[in-house]
């Protein structure tokens, strides 16, 4: 019997999408199918989504990632999550911690005994039932200790932050270790079927001719395959999420090394600060509608905890999602696939979740299309569903603002909103009530802590809790409080951690 020819998948664009999917791809796939990436060193990748969330765990264990070298590799720091300043008023902070609140112990969930008391006054503010959010607080940090049950220690839920180029480039010595061909250059012509529609290949200025059977596209804003190529379209959001320009600067470090993100609310955006070993990333996302780029970019320098070590750069986006992801044989990841600000740290993660669904439903190349479109619709409609539903929590925090000071925050939160996200502030404001759908990716332990953060004021609690008495639940509240305050109390510092596990060489090797 003869065989059929090796099928093979080519990657086009590098970059931190580029070398996660052809990581991933190449670990998963064990060497039965051929993988080219494509990438220009003439073409610059964005390279500023330094933070995580914690899912990206899990990406590295599926490539047997080392935690420890993979930090030293990429100067990363750890995450607890995220500080919100000047979101709700003007002065106001929270934090969005990663993991678990409290402990469950009645008929429902701890916030609910926590809103009946806290109203009263016979409650701690929701940070202190939070072991990220205290040990961030006293910039701690250490991983879940799995051998101590029940336990704060053991419910430790942590990401990282990390150089973007460097885990790009880690992921690329991975990768091609594993078998990845990278070709170098830069793509001049996409050749496509004249038949299907399918791209049969890419040229390159070299006149190298690339064919494959299945193409990522990993090219970024300019979507090369998914739209100059099949003209996909696009589904703006700019009427939810105004935010179009950022500036990107890095800056010196400076002591404590915090163990989280920080996102302060300016007068018409907000500015990143992302600790890394080497240096702190920083970014100024603005609207340009309220704001000139010159003033926002003002702005940034002049809130820097260190001095700058490059001049500010500027990017342009349009929030929204292309209108498929997968269209005929290409599938588009990253950036080519649609854009949220990073207000919640989900770019890398959205890239994570696409090369997850790529695989779970990766073509059946025997078949007579490889892909059926049934397939491919219902791989578009996860995409879409999950991206709608990360905008929307993105959105809950422009919305839930009660900023007087400027018109950008006004306008803000008098735009109309998703009825999705409407539906669950309703929810929300009338019980208390968290509505998660359809494992959604921000759980109901996240909205709770932006809806409280933000001063969202709930009519009810939830009836069961009355069920208990008064002086078993405050008795209950309290000890929850206490653990985690004597747990916090024997972690070591971040930086004591980092030096002890992760310290990676002062400089980074750019060679």
């Amino acid at each position: 019997m003869a065989h059929t020819h090796r099928k093979k998948i080519v990657i086009v664009g590098g970059g931190t999408a580029g070398w996660m999917s052809a990581a991933a791809l190449v670990t998963v796939l064990r060497g039965h199918y051929d993988i080219q990436l494509v990438e220009s060193d003439d073409i610059g990748i964005v390279g500023v989504g330094e933070a995580t969330i914690p899912m990206i765990q899990r990406f590295n264990q599926v490539l047997e990632i080392d935690e420890h070298e993979f930090i030293r590799e990429t100067q990363g720091t750890f995450k607890l999550g995220i500080e919100f300043v000047n979101w709700g008023r003007l002065g106001d902070r929270y934090m969005h911690g990663f993991g678990t609140l409290g402990q469950d112990m009645w008929t429902v969930r701890f916030d609910q005994y926590w809103q009946k008391y806290v109203k009263q006054g016979k409650a701690r503010p929701l940070e202190e039932y939070s072991i990220t959010r205290m040990a961030a607080k006293a910039n701690k940090f250490m991983p879940a200790n799995h051998e101590i049950p029940n336990s704060p220690l053991n419910q430790i839920a942590h990401a990282y932050h990390f150089d973007a180029s460097l885990y790009a480039r880690y992921l690329s010595r991975l990768a091609q270790g594993r078998g990845v061909l990278r070709t170098e250059g830069k793509i001049t012509e996409v050749v496509q079927n004249s038949e299907t529609g399918d791209i049969d290949a890419v040229v390159l200025e070299s006149g190298q001719r690339i064919g494959g059977d299945l193409f990522i596209d990993c090219s970024g804003f300019r979507g090369l395959l998914i739209e100059q190529t099949l003209k996909t379209g696009f589904e703006d959001w700019s009427h939810y999420l105004p935010c179009d320009r950022a500036f990107a600067v890095p800056c010196a470090s400076v002591s404590p090394l915090l163990p989280y993100t920080r996102s302060t609310a300016h007068r018409a955006g907000w500015q990143w600060r992302i600790p890394l070993q080497h240096r702190i990333g920083n970014g100024h996302v603005f609207c340009s509608a309220y704001m000139g780029e010159d003033e926002a970019a003002s702005i940034l320098l002049g809130n820097l905890d260190g001095a700058a070590l490059a001049e500010p750069r500027l990017l342009k986006f349009t929030t929204g999602m292309r209108k498929k992801s997968w269209n005929k044989n290409v599938v588009a990841i990253g950036l080519s696939s649609g854009f949220l600000e990073p207000l919640e740290s989900t770019s890398i993660h959205l890239i994570q979740t696409a090369i997850a669904r790529l695989i779970n439903f990766f073509p059946s190349f025997a078949a007579q299309n490889g892909t059926s479109e049934i397939e491919k619709t219902e791989y578009n409609r996860q995409a879409r569903f999950e991206i709608e539903r990360i905008r929307d929590f993105v959105i809950l925090h422009y919305k839930l603002n009660q900023r007087e000071d400027s018109e950008f925050w006004k306008a803000c939160a008098n735009m109309p909103i998703p009825d999705s996200l409407q539906h669950k502030m309703d929810l929300y404001r009338a019980s208390g009530r968290v509505l998660r759908v359809d494992d959604e990716l921000f759980a109901e332990v996240g909205w709770l802590q932006v809806f409280e953060g933000q001063n969202m004021p709930t009519e009810r609690y939830h009836p069961l809790v009355d069920l208990q008495s008064e002086t078993d639940t405050i008795a209950y509240l309290e000890s929850v409080r206490e653990v985690i305050a004597k747990c916090v109390h024997v972690m070591p510092t971040h930086e004591a951690y980092i030096a002890k596990h992760c310290k990676a060489a002062r400089y980074p090797n750019d060679a």
